[in-house]
């Protein structure tokens, strides 16, 4: 399974955002050229994220965005699923799939499986938070 360039560039931007909470609003230009991302995209990405609650912008000369909420109860699944959408290693296992999704539910050999994936990577996404992945950063940071 391989998420967007959209759910990738989007978490690197709210982690970026995660890292300098609860401080001042972080300028997207700054946030685009610490993550290498074209400012024209993170500005798509952001007005996404901001019509999600997640985050909040500030205008003005000392303006940018910042987290809406705390690092440590934004999930890295609910980032994901604003971008991407619902997670679905197949159609038949997504969030909130409908049990008459696929003719063969009641003979399928492979819906257990993908069920089972759907549900493991739910529960990674959806207990690991902003504030693990900056956590991580600062070790990664530590070893080089």
């Amino acid at each position: 399974m391989k998420f967007s360039r959209k759910a990738r560039y989007g978490l690197r931007a709210m982690v970026a955002l995660a890292q300098n909470y609860p401080g001042e609003p972080v300028s997207l230009n700054e946030i685009a050229k610490s993550e290498e991302i074209s400012l024209g995209y993170l500005e798509q990405l952001m007005a996404i994220l901001r019509k999600a609650g997640l985050v909040e912008g500030t205008r003005g000369a000392q303006g940018g965005y910042k987290l809406k909420g705390n690092p440590a109860t934004i999930t890295v699944g609910r980032v994901l699923r604003v971008l991407d959408g619902p997670l679905a290693p197949a159609e038949c296992a997504s969030d909130g799939a409908s049990p008459l999704y696929c003719s063969r539910e009641g003979v399928c050999t492979s819906k257990q499986l993908w069920r089972r994936v759907h549900d493991s990577l739910s529960r990674v996404l959806d207990t690991m938070t902003l504030a693990d992945l900056c956590h991580n950063s600062h070790i990664a940071e530590e070893k080089n």
